[in-house]
Parts: structure tokens; C-alpha cells; sequence
């Protein structure tokens, strides 16, 4: 995946130290988010140029980029092996280790937006006929496997997940999310991780929001540990979602780049800067990132 930054060396935990240890200085609480984006990619990005492994053999077809404006092509598959899912397993559990070594607070897992995880999660990607593949328990099998290494090695107080059990990114959608999604919560709480992190069903892709009768508030009642929603809030939405019990955190994306102080612009209820989706994910180490005025400027 290009201009993605990663937690596997020894070299990336030293560059990662200096990163954690400033967010620090500010008073803040930093978790890394680890993921893999399995088929997602493309073989040039892949180790001696091989095809992105998955849950499945089947292609992705060209994908609107996160930003919103780029098309992109991604590589045909390979189907992971049975036994070779411990293997994957292991390199979650070695970038949380690593992530920890780096100063991190914790790790939160990917388990949304179509990559790897959720890959296998969905049945309308997942295609397999083995012990990761057909009914519910087997599809959340891998992901789960993942938490539980993680949990083993950094403990349960240091781990999140976030999960889309509604949305549809890079054609990972599930005939039945509300069931996934419940039973996954249902399933984290006997690791007692610290949080969830769920993408509101109105979210179904990259820039679509549209109102619709789900509602996350099921696995909020059955999660056990904090629930954070996520998924086109502004303040009144994220207010209203904490007041009336549907979330205990509101996580904030575009709002928060384009204003980094958008804690305080919330007080004040005051105007907020205007995020340029051109710039979102770029390799710039400053346009699009740190060039967006506080509110004293």
C-alpha cells in the first residue's frame, strides 16, 4: 500500500520514538493502528513482487481511492493457505509488540473497510471451505484469533478494534451485518479488550452517507468495554449520539485534519475549517497534514 508507514523493523520502531514521544509532551493518549490490507494491493507493493494473499481468489475490481478523486487498479489474489494463517496471525502480534516498544499506549486492529480481516469476516467475499470459511464462527475466526495474540502479548487494557459490519469498502459487504456485527462484540468481550470502534450502517462507502434504519445501538448494549461511533458526525450528531447513550466516544476523521483543534472549535461552537480531499493521503509531510490554521491564526 503506498506511503503507509510501518511497524515490523526494528528501524520503523526507532523512527516511530521520537513521533510517540512528542504526541506525549501534549498530554496525548496514542494508539497505532496495524492492519493489513490483503488484496487491497497491488504485487509491486508485495514481497519479491508475489499477489496479495486474501481470503479468496477473487479479484477486486478498480476502486475509488479514499480521497474520493482517483481511480485505482489492484492485482489478482492468492487464497492464504490453511496453515498459513498462523503465520499472519503472528505478524499482528509482532507489529503490537513492536508498536509497544515504540511507546505506543496501545494498538488499535483494523478489522474494517475491506481489508484483510474484514475479508474474511463477509460472505460476500469470504469463499472458503475450510475452518475460516462458511458459517459466521469460521469467517470471524481469523480475526478473532488475531485479538487474542495481540491480547496475550501486549494485554486486554492496551487493545482496540475497529470494525464496519454495515458498510461495503472494496466490495467486502455481508448478507447479514447486524448478526456480524453482534456476534463479534459478543465474542470480544471474553478477551475484555478497551474499546470498539464501529462505523456508524450510514457510512456504506467512501464519501456516501445516507440515512437508514439500523443502528449500532445493539452491539453498543452487548459490547462490555467502551464503545466509540464513528461515520459522518458533526457536532450536533456526536453530542446528541454520547447524551443519549448510543456511544461513549465519537471519533472525528476529516473534521479533525482540517481542524486540529477541534476540541476547542466544539466549546466554542465555533466555524470550523474546510478539509481538501485532494490532499487526504498524500506523501506531503505537510500539506493536507499540519498546513490547516488554529483558530488564534
Amino acid at each position: 500500500y503506498p506511503f503507509t508507514p510501518g511497524i515490523w523493523t526494528d528501524e520503523q520502531v526507532e523512527a516511530w520514538k521520537p513521533i510517540v514521544d512528542a504526541v506525549h509532551a501534549k498530554g496525548g493518549i496514542f494508539f497505532c493502528q496495524i492492519w493489513h490490507v490483503g488484496r487491497v494491493s497491488r504485487d509491486e507493493f508485495q514481497p519479491d513482487g508475489r499477489a496479495p494473499i486474501s481470503s479468496t481468489d477473487k479479484p477486486l475490481t478498480p476502486q475509488l481511492r479514499s480521497n474520493g478523486l482517483d481511480t485505482v487498479h489492484y492485482s489478482p489474489p492468492r487464497r492464504l493457505d490453511t496453515d498459513e494463517v498462523a503465520s499472519v496471525v503472528n505478524d499482528f502480534r509482532l507489529a503490537a509488540r513492536n508498536a509497544i516498544r515504540a511507546g505506543f499506549d496501545g494498538v488499535e486492529i483494523h478489522g474494517a473497510h475491506g481489508y484483510l480481516l474484514e475479508q474474511f469476516m463477509k460472505d460476500s467475499v469470504n469463499d472458503r471451505t475450510d475452518c475460516y470459511g462458511g458459517s459466521l464462527e469460521n469467517r470471524c475466526r481469523f480475526p478473532l484469533e488475531v485479538v487474542e495474540a495481540i491480547v496475550d502479548e501486549i494485554g486486554a487494557d492496551k487493545v482496540g478494534i475497529r470494525l464496519s459490519p454495515y458498510a461495503n469498502y472494496s466490495e467486502a459487504g455481508d448478507s447479514n451485518p447486524k448478526a456480524l456485527g453482534f456476534y463479534m462484540v459478543e465474542s470480544l468481550n471474553k478477551y475484555g479488550i478497551l474499546y470498539c470502534h464501529m462505523v456508524e450502517p450510514r457510512m456504506i462507502k467512501v464519501g456516501e452517507k445516507k440515512e437508514c434504519p439500523h443502528s449500532l445501538f445493539p452491539m453498543r448494549k452487548a459490547f462490555n468495554g467502551t464503545f466509540i461511533a464513528a461515520g459522518g458526525f458533526d457536532r450536533e450528531d456526536g453530542i446528541k449520539a454520547v447524551e443519549e447513550g448510543r456511544a461513549d466516544l465519537v471519533a472525528y476523521g476529516r473534521f479533525f485534519l482540517a481542524n486540529p483543534d477541534l476540541p476547542r472549535r466544539f466549546e466554542l461552537d465555533a466555524p470550523l475549517n474546510k478539509y481538501d480531499r485532494s490532499t487526504f493521503y498524500i506523501a506531503d509531510p505537510v500539506v493536507g497534514y499540519t498546513d490547516y490554521p488554529f483558530l488564534e491564526n
